[in-house]
């Protein structure tokens, strides 16, 4: 769809988040929040204990640690839908280094990111929104967005060179995480009393692996604008590095936003709509957003699984049966049905419903 502008906002729009903090531009009309089904945005968010999951455990050969650890991770899924992972095997001091090389590319110049820029209409790259709709507001934000699995499928020309050990790192820290999700997929399988291997088996064996690099620049209107409006992911499950000191994560729980807070060398597991569907509705992906701050800038890191684009995903067969019938359809290239509502505000897993 045609992009819209209104009268003196073509130069703001040309421009990514960043160039506007440093230009000391007012955020464009584009950029309000005039409305939102999931209230306002200058709302106080609630202070929550958000559940705690020690991954180890579920790694555990000890029988009793490893069906508490379950336990308490299908009751964090179910109500939550997301947790702060601790015992994950990455060290304070690696974790410190993906942050690092984040914060050195997005402080490049900007004719320097603009050799990674995304080309239009694809989702990889570096830039702000895809427009899709005339009514779309924006976030604020600059993301970097690479695929790293399959690695065949890498389009090494956007992932940056400078700094010289990005490509590295980016490599060696999605594989580490891909390890994660495998051991997450398979104690979330055995919680439900499923074989292990039943969710890793509808992602297939070339499943995607996206490395998303989130850039929020100081804003001067917080009151108003968002970095990320409300969403849930598309995924199957997204593992999310937080800034080290600046919050900004908030995540629906009863119709009521809460903080996420920052846990020294814990990760942020949050479930997507893909396990949602394919768990019928058990396991719900919540709803999340990302505010800004007026002084601050925050950098997070997010790596996420999505199944085979043409590989059909629906409810594993365990999950359906009369006293709980099938709630979502099978659906291919869920990723599609979900970015497409993402930039309207709609709810994506509203539209795969039966």
């Amino acid at each position: 769809m045609a992009q819209t502008l209104l009268p003196g906002e073509v130069d703001s729009l040309s421009k990514s988040a960043q160039e506007m903090f440093i230009d000391g531009d007012e955020p464009p009309p584009r950029y309000i929040v005039k409305e939102s089904k999931f209230g306002s945005i200058d709302s106080s968010p609630l202070s929550a204990p958000i559940p705690i999951i020690d991954i180890s455990l579920l790694a555990s050969s000890s029988s009793f640690a490893s069906d508490e650890e379950l336990e308490k991770l299908k009751s964090a899924l179910s109500s939550w839908g997301c947790f702060q992972a601790i015992g994950h095997g990455i060290s304070d001091s690696y974790l410190n280094k993906v942050r690092e090389a984040a914060k050195q590319f997005f402080a490049l110049p900007v004719e320097e990111k603009k050799k990674y820029s995304r080309a239009a209409g694809e989702g990889e790259g570096w830039g702000g929104d895809v427009i899709v709709s005339e009514k779309q507001v924006l976030d604020w934000i600059d993301r970097l967005a690479l695929k790293v699995l399959p690695e065949d499928e890498r389009k090494l020309n956007l992932w940056p060179e400078n700094p010289t050990n990005f490509r590295e790192i980016l490599h060696e820290y999605a594989l580490k995480i891909n390890s994660i999700l495998d051991i997450l997929f398979k104690a979330t399988a055995k919680s439900l009393d499923l074989d292990e291997n039943v969710f890793l088996n509808q992602f297939g064996e070339r499943a995607l692996l996206i490395a998303r690099f989130n850039f929020y620049p100081p804003c001067p209107r917080p009151d108003q604008v968002l970095g990320l409006k409300p969403h849930s992911d598309k995924s199957g499950m997204t593992v999310l590095l937080q800034d080290k000191e600046v919050e900004g994560l908030h995540v629906l729980k009863d119709d009521e936003w809460v903080k996420v807070p920052i846990i020294p060398n814990a990760l942020v597991v949050n479930v997507g709509d893909q396990m949602q569907i394919m768990t019928n509705g058990i396991i719900r992906s919540p709803v999340h957003r990302a505010v800004t701050n007026p002084e601050r800038l925050r950098i997070s890191v997010a790596v996420s699984n999505e199944a085979e684009p043409e590989r059909e995903i629906g409810p594993a067969d365990g999950l359906v049966d009369e006293n709980r019938p099938r709630l979502y359809k099978t659906v291919k290239n869920y990723a599609a049905i979900n970015y497409e509502c993402f930039q309207k505000g709609q709810i994506a897993i509203d539209e795969v419903k039966i």
